[in-house]
């Protein structure tokens, strides 16, 4: 059974949403103020919090601050409806997605669901481990690790996706609504700007090429580009 953390100051909703959950087959906790929140996600053994942006003691911001400082656990955060900024402010702190409040115990379910089936690791058994290479990137996806020139890349679940959508299709343009899909699990919504905020983080953890440029090229109105000659 996979363990979830909802940290949440509305109490009826966080009973409703767990009970929700657990009919689903998941474990729910659930604390009420910030603090508790990064204790909880730091020393329990959740596969995924549930973060609202408004909250006691410290906000949804800064818990995530300190959550991502020492762990990349998935985190799905909990916005008001209509609030872009507390949703880039998100996912620019590491986010893996988010979800617009009011929302459905069912919408929450089908969101956690799809961040699950693209965090977790899948060991295969007496096969060999799958390899992403792409130039001085090399992915190992069922490890959920990264490497560039050598160096480990340190990369949120949502961050790693992308990269590896991207690097599977080196030298080509992949659409957005592609990205979304594959990386996210979902279909692109009208401006989401979820997965612009997460290779924006991914290119500053690449670095720039010798002419410069950034290794990963954004083409307008058609998608993104993990360029091939990676040095």
């Amino acid at each position: 059974m996979q363990h979830l953390l909802l940290v949440d100051d509305d109490q009826d909703l966080t009973a409703m949403m767990g009970e929700y959950l657990s009919q689903e087959g998941f474990g729910v906790d659930a604390v009420h103020d910030g603090s508790q929140g990064v204790r909880s996600a730091l020393e329990g053994d959740y596969a995924l919090v549930v973060l609202d942006a408004m909250l006691p003691r410290i906000d949804g911001e800064e818990a995530l601050r300190r959550i991502r400082a020492r762990s990349l656990i998935p985190v799905l955060m909990l916005t008001a409806r209509g609030d872009d900024a507390d949703r880039i402010t998100g996912l620019e702190l590491g986010a893996d997605d988010y979800v617009a409040k009011p929302c459905t115990p069912r919408e929450l379910t089908a969101r956690v669901r799809s961040i699950l089936r693209r965090t977790q690791p899948h060991l295969p058994v007496l096969q060999p481990q799958s390899v992403v290479r792409a130039g001085a990137l090399v992915m190992w996806p069922e490890q959920r690790r990264a490497q560039w020139a050598g160096t480990e890349l340190v990369l949120t679940p949502t961050e790693f996706n992308l990269l590896e959508v991207l690097a599977s299709e080196a030298g080509q343009i992949v659409s957005k609504e592609v990205l979304s899909r594959r990386a996210l699990g979902r279909s692109l919504d009208r401006f989401d700007r979820s997965i612009d905020v997460h290779l924006c983080a991914v290119r500053h953890k690449l670095g720039l090429q010798a002419s410069g440029q950034s290794r990963i090229r954004a083409v307008r109105g058609m998608g993104y580009q993990l360029v091939r000659e990676l040095h």
